[in-house]
């Protein structure tokens, strides 16, 4: 497989954002109450991720070690800002179901996360296809839990009813609590299935974590240590 379709199945699949890493759990917690919010939440976050991340691979040999952090966010709000206006512009009842969290995009873990882990260091290409598998696994995630939340709390998906004319919605899944309830049932499925493979003799390392060690007890194999090892190199570099 090529670097680009490997960054493509890695953001879907290996390091889903939310069901893998975790992160963005802001918006996909609280604009999560129907597929369509899902959806657009997700596109609108991918689009600024994979254009970001084209960005400052671009700028990468430019920026400044010392301000790359605001650098980046500098790019990253500059593309949110053109994400907003267009879809007030073109989309503004998206616009209005997503509110604030358009502009919170901007201090979404997962860009600032991926411009930092990847984008600074790698070529154009991967880095745009870096964002564009991201932004996918992030989709795909806030528009399953915006289906199951809007199938179970009002008995329609993307506003359609699918429930027949008797059944009596579980309104608590649109409001917050709910948001919390499939995210943990979705989480629940996936460690069932790794534990499943696992037993199979399969290789389930990639799922339920981005990396292979405890982030609260994190030995001298994990990422806290690798960085400051790759400090250290450049510094004597």
């Amino acid at each position: 497989m090529n670097k680009a379709g490997e960054r493509l199945i890695n953001g879907l699949l290996k390091e889903n954002p939310t069901f893998v890493l975790m992160l963005g759990m802001c918006p996909t917690l609280a604009v999560t109450t129907s597929a369509m919010n899902g959806l657009g939440m997700g596109l609108t976050t991918m689009v600024v991720l994979a254009l970001s991340n084209m960005m400052i691979s671009l700028l990468r040999n430019i920026i400044p070690e010392k301000v790359r952090i605001p650098a980046f966010i500098v790019v990253i709000a500059s593309f949110v800002t053109m994400a907003e206006l267009l879809l007030e512009g073109f989309i503004p009842a998206l616009y209005d179901a997503l509110g604030i969290y358009i502009p919170l995009i901007v201090v979404n873990c997962i860009i600032l996360g991926r411009a930092e882990a990847y984008a600074s260091k790698n070529s154009i290409i991967p880095s745009l296809f870096d964002g564009i598998g991201m932004g996918l696994g992030f989709s795909l995630a806030l528009t399953c839990i915006g289906a199951i939340r809007e199938l179970l709390g009002v008995g329609e998906i993307f506003g359609v009813r699918i429930m027949p004319g008797s059944y009596v919605p579980f309104s608590i899944f649109v409001l917050a609590p709910g948001a919390f309830f499939v995210l943990a049932a979705l989480t629940a499925i996936q460690n069932y299935a790794k534990i499943r493979g696992e037993k199979k003799g399969k290789d389930m390392s990639k799922i339920q974590s981005g990396c292979s060690e405890d982030c609260l007890s994190c030995g001298d194999g994990g990422c806290n240590h690798k960085f400051y090892d790759d400090q250290a190199g450049k510094e004597e570099a």
